[in-house]
């Protein structure tokens, strides 16, 4: 079970990745154990995991923040073994490296940085950048057929995962972020794995569930919003030019409709 501790700052994170979400991720704990969070990432533009889906779960220690939790992929992303705890820096292969200020959006995002090397860790597997495109355009497909994807994120079970470019314009803020924990997650896979990792329980607070949901549908919405607007620009300009059609048609024929002058 969550120490009180525990549960007040995770609450608190949970608050924050909804009111100011790290690009390319999205991340939510379990309605029934706040312990348990999952997330998805986004592959960045420039890379081999362009408009891939990642999802994972990251398993908080009841003793949080002062102890760091398991991190694991499910998505086969051609860079880490699926279901595998993750040798990081911020994960608990490495309680000693741990630094009780990190965040989830600092794991997610030193985990996306991570990702996007080369580096070898425990949990890794040496794939062509061919085949991590591959495993990046079958990626939400396979979320699709995932139950608990669909169950944990039934915003994103739509035919097509949306291009990232339209979730997330890039911008200098987006750079500078990705960037921010990468030193964090150069660490060898020679360290000693660390005790058997705990599970607990806790209850998230019900008013803070709809939030995430919220978020993928204002992105939802601002898309739909830019495409009407276009429509009735398209619309505006298009009844214009009958307009302008009609005026020319009725002043040629008023034109020869007149009768001629002696």
């Amino acid at each position: 079970m969550a120490t009180k501790a525990a549960y007040k700052r995770l609450t608190k994170e949970y608050m924050a990745v909804q009111k100011n979400p790290p690009p390319y991720m999205i991340a939510k704990p379990l309605e029934k154990n706040i312990l348990e969070w999952h997330y998805v990432l986004r592959g960045p533009p420039e890379t081999p995991y362009h408009n891939g889906e990642y999802h994972g779960v990251l398993l908080f220690p009841p003793e949080y923040p002062f102890k760091p939790p398991s991190i694991r992929m499910t998505t086969p992303s051609g860079r880490f073994q699926p279901d595998t705890r993750l040798c990081l820096s911020m994960s608990d292969f490495h309680p000693s490296t741990w630094n009780p200020s990190w965040s989830v959006a600092t794991i997610l995002t030193g985990l996306l940085s991570f990702m996007t090397s080369n580096e070898a860790t425990t949990g890794s597997i040496k794939t062509t950048d061919a085949d991590k495109k591959i495993y990046a355009a079958r990626s939400h497909q396979f979320n699709l057929n995932d139950p608990k994807f669909r169950e944990y994120f039934p915003e994103l079970c739509i035919p097509e995962a949306v291009p990232v470019e339209i979730l997330y314009p890039m911008s200098s803020s987006s750079s500078s972020t990705s960037t921010q924990t990468s030193a964090d997650t150069t660490q060898s896979a020679n360290h000693v794995p660390p005790a058997q990792q705990r599970n607990g329980h806790g209850t998230v607070n019900q008013r803070l569930i709809p939030a995430a949901r919220n978020q993928n549908l204002q992105r939802q919405r601002r898309i739909l919003d830019q495409w009407r607007k276009w429509i009735i620009l398209s619309l505006v300009c298009l009844y214009l030019v009958i307009a302008k059609l009609l005026y020319r048609t009725e002043s040629v024929s008023g034109s020869h409709g007149e009768a001629p002058r002696m």
